[in-house]
């Protein structure tokens, strides 16, 4: 197992895209979340930097990778590609399944924005195994037809203020058959830039996490 508080800078194979991103595995995980990003976002997002660092402190390993090269990334239309970033999403996970440090660990998914919806995409991938899924401001509905088919335990998590959000994150909640849980944080707005509210989302995470993905939560 990688050492407490290692970073690494990794590369990800994806069909004929190479994919940078950044793994952190605390000593004694016993499980990694990865994270899909939203459209126009990066493993450098603040938002998801700062939740996957929580999730460290539970003793979580974390993954945050770009779902798009430099070059794609410019194509506005490439960002709404939801199996395209799927595809991206399955790469990854199968790759964290090879190494040797992380081939064991159980797996979650945390998606924002418009990576929720490929992250439940990429959760119907047979075979793929993954333990549970998070949403943070999500765009579920984007993965509509494959919401009956998600078998993780999923939660969706919603600012009160994102009324449209909200009404897609119910119609969506609706079609999820699988054990799941809606959360709205009061007085927060689509991207948590409220004090105290981005905080609330990745203490949500944390427990979901640790209830579905390790022995001893």
């Amino acid at each position: 197992m990688l050492s407490d508080n290692s970073s690494k800078l990794v590369h990800i194979p994806a069909d004929s895209a190479v994919l940078d991103g950044v793994l952190d595995v605390p000593r004694e995980a016993q499980a990694l979340v990865i994270f899909a990003h939203g459209s126009g976002s990066s493993r450098h997002s603040k938002r998801n930097k700062y939740v996957a660092q929580v999730l460290r402190e539970a003793g979580l390993g974390t993954l945050l990778f770009d779902l798009l090269t430099r070059e794609e990334d410019t194509f506005y239309e490439k960002r709404f590609d939801m199996p395209l970033l799927a595809e991206r999403l399955i790469a990854a996970t199968r790759w964290i399944k090879d190494q040797p440090q992380t081939r064991n660990l159980n797996i979650g998914y945390f998606g924002a924005s418009t990576g929720a919806a490929a992250a439940l995409l990429a959760a119907t991938e047979p075979g793929i195994g993954v333990n549970a899924i998070v949403s943070r401001g999500g765009r579920p509905d984007l993965a509509e037809q494959a919401l009956k088919h998600v078998k993780a335990p999923t939660l969706l998590i919603v600012g009160g203020y994102d009324d449209v959000v909200i009404q897609l994150n119910q119609q969506s909640y609706k079609l999820i058959k699988a054990e799941k849980e809606l959360r709205i944080i009061p007085g927060a707005t689509h991207l948590f830039e409220e004090p105290g509210t981005l905080e609330e989302v990745a203490r949500f995470a944390a427990e979901w996490f640790k209830k579905h993905l390790t022995l001893f939560p």
